[in-house]
């Protein structure tokens, strides 16, 4: 209790003093590393500190006494072979006896242990390497993950993955199958000597190892369900503290940071109400293995005195003595046990996210894509047909268009027509449910998703930044010169704001790139876009956040570097595409118009034209 009091008062103390911080510290501080300081960092006070300097200081003595030893077993040696021959006649040849008798001990003792601590050494790289094994196999399942499966997980519950599962592999589950391997072999041998010491003692080991291997099972059942439920109650507290993050600036302005201070110490007492029963649970196992252990200990006594007269002295004690000492591990002998088989649960919703369904292939071996593709920029549609993930309603309905290389074409339409769809069907971030999408005369479903992805640029309506130079976020793989980038920027207008900082393109850019403006954010995606210069360009609404000056400079950059360059433009802002050379208007998922916006504003029928009317250009 005082450890789960401890805790409390941490996980209470590091909230409050997060959620009062000044609003710098979120603009310098990456939200990954504060959401570490309520996983990672807390459940390492709470377990793995303790447990490791435990295993750690007897292992680094044992080296030593060992070493030491050896030392002065090797100077006394050279000592006495040198010593003149009148000193063996004064000295008794016991003493000199003596001497050497503390190698032979330490023979019997250090250098076992040492050999162990060896052993355990590789045990533990062992498990290291079979943990960081099942990190990387989760991450890169993570990040292949369809967009579908994001939609219908809570994101506490994937932080859950990357955190408590993740120190479980790391921390937990090595010691509790260490162990349990130790224990096990240790009732053996208890057994085993009981057993030689006390032939008839064989009899009672299976009786009560049936009695044992029911309170076993009646436990590790409860204690499973517990733990799952124990699981299930945790991933609330990451969900709900990572929107407090994301929210924090909101919650700090309506004052109401006790509030959620109280919501959290409600989620975290619904886990601890589902950890103390099984507190609960580990007294009840401790005391029906105390009663196993008693009957040990009664038979193997009662044994020795019924043979008291065929018995020898010394193997009765030896019998007695083992006896007395296997209750402890009975106990522990179950509860690794448990621990084993809860635990193991971790690696098992690893692997469940290992093995979901991932998306296409990245590369396809035997691909023959030109390099230079797409050469025209031509993009057809044919009959084409996608939902969002299985069960659902089709948001994109056979629809059917062609746009030629080098065409300027707006796609408009109320919310929900299925203009983002659109876009994220020609990356393929949702998989085509019918029809076809060609580009240059090539398929897209029968190219790897790298092939594709990489041929293609966007600029979204959310500009994307990451930690790190601004050098890297204009050039993450480093495939352009320093010349390049600043022509980018040039373009982008932003040379004059760049060269005003002290790093230049190595300023640090923060989380999400909070410590630029919108504005500057979304310029930088234009010069990632310039810098890639591919010949299919999408702009998803990348406007509609930004002030009339910004959007001004965008469509001026646009208009001039991509004039070669296939152009789809999902328009929040009507003026921004009225200069197309075609207009597709979607409503439910179907195309309804597809013209030059001015044929379609000469008639005052169309859908285009009511949709200008509400904007005030017509």
């Amino acid at each position: 209790m005082g450890s789960i009091q401890a805790t409390l008062i941490l996980h209470r103390r590091l909230l409050e003093g997060i959620l009062r911080s000044g609003m710098t510290f979120f603009d310098t501080t990456p939200r990954g590393r504060i959401i570490a300081r309520f996983s990672n960092d807390i459940n390492t006070l709470d377990y793995s500190l303790p447990m490791n300097i435990k295993n750690f200081i007897p292992t680094v003595l044992r080296f030593g006494t060992l070493r030491a030893a050896r030392r002065m077993h090797a100077t006394l040696l050279q000592a006495v072979l040198r010593l003149p021959l009148a000193f063996f006649d004064i000295t008794p040849t016991g003493r000199i006896l003596g001497r050497f008798s503390k190698d032979i001990d330490v023979m019997d003792n250090e250098l076992p242990d040492t050999v162990l601590s060896i052993s355990y050494c590789f045990y533990e790289l062992g498990t290291w390497r079979a943990a960081k094994h099942l990190h990387a196999t989760l991450l890169q399942a993570v990040l292949r993950l369809p967009i579908a499966f994001f939609d219908i997980t809570p994101t506490g519950r994937i932080l859950g993955r990357f955190s408590k599962d993740v120190d479980i592999l790391d921390n937990t589950l090595r010691i509790t199958v260490s162990e349990l391997n130790y224990c096990f072999f240790e009732v053996v041998a208890t057994l085993v000597v009981i057993s030689i010491s006390t032939p008839i003692f064989a009899a009672v080991i299976v009786p009560i190892g049936i009695l044992y291997y029911a309170v076993q099972r009646f436990y590790v059942a409860t204690s499973r369900q517990l733990k799952r439920l124990e699981s299930v109650s945790r991933s609330p507290i990451y969900s709900h503290f990572g929107e407090t993050i994301q929210g924090v600036q909101t919650i700090r302005a309506y004052s109401v940071q006790d509030r959620f201070i109280l919501e959290s110490d409600e989620k975290v007492d619904g886990n601890q109400l589902c950890y103390c029963p099984s507190i609960i649970a580990n007294r009840w196992l401790a005391v029906r293995l105390e009663m196993v252990g008693n009957l040990i200990i009664l038979f193997a006594a009662l044994f020795a005195v019924l043979g008291r007269e065929t018995m020898n002295a010394g193997l009765v004690g030896l019998s007695v003595s083992y006896a007395l000492q296997i209750t402890q591990t009975l106990n522990w002998l179950v509860r690794m046990t448990s621990d084993v088989e809860t635990n193991i649960v971790a690696v098992e919703r690893i692997k469940e996210y290992g093995e979901t369904k991932q998306e296409a292939a990245w590369e396809l071996p035997n691909s023959t894509l030109p390099r230079d593709w797409p050469e025209q920029g031509m993009v057809e549609f044919r009959d084409f047909q996608v939902r969002y993930r299985e069960g659902l309603e089709l948001v994109l309905r056979g629809i059917s268009f062609t746009v030629n290389g080098g065409e300027k074409v707006g796609i408009v339409g109320r919310t929900g027509a299925g203009k983002s769809s659109l876009t994220l069907a020609l990356f393929r971030i949702i998989e085509s449910a019918g029809g076809s999408i060609v580009i240059d005369g090539q398929d897209i479903s029968q190219l790897g998703l790298h092939a594709l992805r990489s041929r293609l640029t966007i600029i979204p309506q959310d500009p994307v930044l990451f930690s790190g130079t601004l050098r890297i976020n204009l050039d993450p793989f480093n495939a352009h010169s320093d010349d390049d980038i600043w022509k980018a920027l040039e373009h982008a207008h932003l040379k004059t704001f760049v060269k005003g900082l002290t790093a230049g393109i190595n300023h640090e850019v923060t989380e999400g790139g909070e410590n630029l403006s919108v504005g500057q954010r979304q310029l930088i995606c234009l010069a990632r876009a310039l810098l890639r210069k591919t010949k299919v360009l999408i702009l998803d609404e990348a406007t509609a956040a930004v002030d009339l000056e910004t959007d001004d400079l965008i469509q001026r950059t646009i208009r001039t570097e991509f004039k070669d360059c296939t152009v789809l433009t999902i328009a929040h802002r009507l003026n921004t595409i009225m200069d197309s050379d075609k207009v597709i208007v979607l409503d439910k998922g179907q195309i309804v118009e597809f013209a030059p916006p001015a044929e379609l504003l000469q008639s005052k029928n169309s859908a285009f034209y009511s949709m200008a009317k509400d904007a005030g250009l017509v």
